[in-house]
């Protein structure tokens, strides 16, 4: 039979089979490696596209939609946030800009007892007509007024008698005057003052603090001085128990205010007490501090009181020492979680609802769409409650009316719960989708965020103390840093007693002289109960 496979044949032919099936199955494992790097890559796209998100998030940041300082915005976040409140601003067509109709203007007051009065001649000829006003009829006089100082150098002398001890014979030589030394020549409370309010209050470093006070008074003063000039208040401050009074103080209020921002310091070794009365800086023991340095500025709601402090980390360790330990009263914070733990010996913490306001703007510029605008809801509930709660203050109401205050809860709760639930499962680059986190903290801090409906001596913002973080941020923004903390310790110390004093009625010149003089300024104890 011609058609009939040989042996040969067959064999052959099951060999062109094998080498077939073996192309088919590497065929296979490479499609099922396309197939796999295919899912790797859209995988990878997937989440470059989240991150890239993300980078667009914290690219568009500001201090409108997050706790970014204002000295750290992008170029044109000024521009873009101002033109964001033009738009949320209801304002009446017909209203100008400006103050309005009725409105009384601060100016310069009259000084009914001048120290000196001085006459000018009288004019010569018509403002109308030009005509000679010689022999002319007087008519009531006006006035103007120069508010002036003047800057004069003067040079004190003091004699500092001996009396022989009719004894031993040994001679005592009566003491100098606090901030005179026996022997040398120093500068006075004046210099000293001009000193430390550049550097430590006008953000000046001390080489050009030196320079403007011998532009401005004619005295040629050292870098040197303006630093000592700072390190002797601080020293006196310290040594006269600023720190104690001022913690005193503010542990007898019944609502404090607490912020922290971060700082750039040098180095992070932590400092030592300064030595009482010698002058110096405050040292360093050598041992690294952990964490990144920060300052905690607590504040009254009236700026009467200010403390800020300087902090190795913002730990929760680090918050006890600087909190007053006899403080019991209402705590506005931030939003930060470290100070929780206070709960249990706090009446009540109010969370910040301008924070709140900023997180939720910025959520509502992720989308898709309207996905997100259920933050938006939150952000009108909130105002809408400010606005109940100053409405009822001012008709001497002590708590908002039940209906009233329900149905602004119930709101808050419905679009908290449009939040997480649209939210829970969208992706994210890096764990739960912005949204998400923010519906669960606002439910779970949801207590803390009404608490200014309940006591109204508690303000719904923590405004005040950011703006006393301002000063350090602003600070930092012109020199760059500080070289330690112990230089961080001594400008927030100068910086408090300054402020303080201030709110009091107290002037620079007066707080630093007493400083100098070792009897500096305290803040009044609260009144025993």
């Amino acid at each position: 039979m011609p058609d009939e496979l040989v042996p040969d044949d067959a064999a052959g032919l099951r060999a062109a089979n094998a080498r077939l099936r073996g192309l088919l199955a590497e065929r296979d494992a490479e499609a099922a490696g396309l197939r796999a790097e295919l899912d790797g890559d859209r995988e990878l796209i997937r989440r470059l596209g989240l991150r890239l998100a993300e980078l667009e998030r914290r690219l568009g940041m500001d201090s409108g939609n997050s706790g970014t300082p204002s000295s750290k915005e992008r170029i044109g976040a000024k521009e873009a946030r101002r033109a964001r409140q033009r738009s949320e601003r209801e304002r009446s067509k017909d209203r100008k800009p400006g103050g309005q109709p009725g409105h009384q203007g601060k100016g310069l007051e009259r000084d009914p007892d001048p120290g000196e009065r001085k006459d000018v001649p009288p004019p010569a000829e018509c403002r109308s007509c030009r005509a000679p006003l010689d022999g002319a009829e007087a008519a009531d006089p006006r006035w103007a007024q120069v508010v002036d100082v003047e800057f004069a150098r003067k040079v004190t002398e003091w004699a500092l008698p001996g009396l022989s001890c009719a004894c031993c014979g040994a001679v005592t030589f009566a003491g100098p005057p606090p901030g005179a030394h026996q022997g040398s020549v120093s500068y006075g409370p004046a210099l000293n003052a001009a000193g430390v309010l550049l550097a430590c209050y006008g953000n000046v470093p001390p080489e050009r603090a030196a320079r403007v006070i011998g532009m401005l008074l004619g005295i040629g003063v050292s870098a040197g001085f303006v630093d000592k000039a700072a390190a002797r208040v601080n020293a006196r401050l310290a040594a006269g128990g600023f720190d104690e009074a001022m913690l005193a103080a503010l542990g007898g209020e019944d609502v404090l205010a607490a912020d922290e921002t971060p700082v750039n310091v040098l180095g992070k070794t932590a400092p030592t007490p300064a030595p009482a009365g010698n002058g110096k800086e405050p040292g360093e023991d050598g041992k690294a501090a952990g964490g990144a340095p920060h300052v905690l500025i607590t504040r009254t709601p009236d700026e009467r009181l200010t403390f800020p402090q300087a902090m190795a980390s913002r730990r929760k360790t680090a918050i006890d020492a600087g909190l007053p330990a006899s403080f019991t009263g209402y705590l506005i914070t931030g939003g930060y979680t470290g100070y929780q733990h206070l709960l249990s010996s706090l009446a009540g913490i109010q969370q910040c609802c301008a924070h709140v306001i900023r997180r939720c703007r910025a959520v509502t510029e992720l989308g898709p769409g309207g996905v997100q605008n259920w933050a938006a809801d939150v952000i009108a509930v909130l105002r809408e409650t400010h606005r109940a709660v100053e409405a009822a203050r001012a008709r001497g109401d002590t708590a908002l009316p039940s209906e009233e205050l329900d149905d602004l809860r119930e709101r808050y709760d419905t679009a908290l719960a449009s939040g997480i639930i649209h939210n829970r499962l969208r992706d994210w680059h890096d764990g739960n989708h912005p949204g998400y986190s923010l519906g669960c903290w606002l439910r779970d801090y949801k207590e803390q965020v009404f608490l200014f409906t309940r006591e109204f001596a508690v303000s719904w913002t923590n405004n005040v103390s950011e703006r006393g973080a301002k000063a350090a941020r602003r600070h930092q923004a012109v020199s760059g840093y500080w070289h330690s903390l112990g230089t961080l310790a001594r400008w927030c110390r100068i910086r408090s007693c300054l402020d303080s004093a201030a709110a009091h009625g107290i002037t620079a010149l007066d707080a630093i002289r007493t400083a100098i003089e070792g009897k500096p300024w305290l803040p009044p104890l609260p009144a025993i109960s």
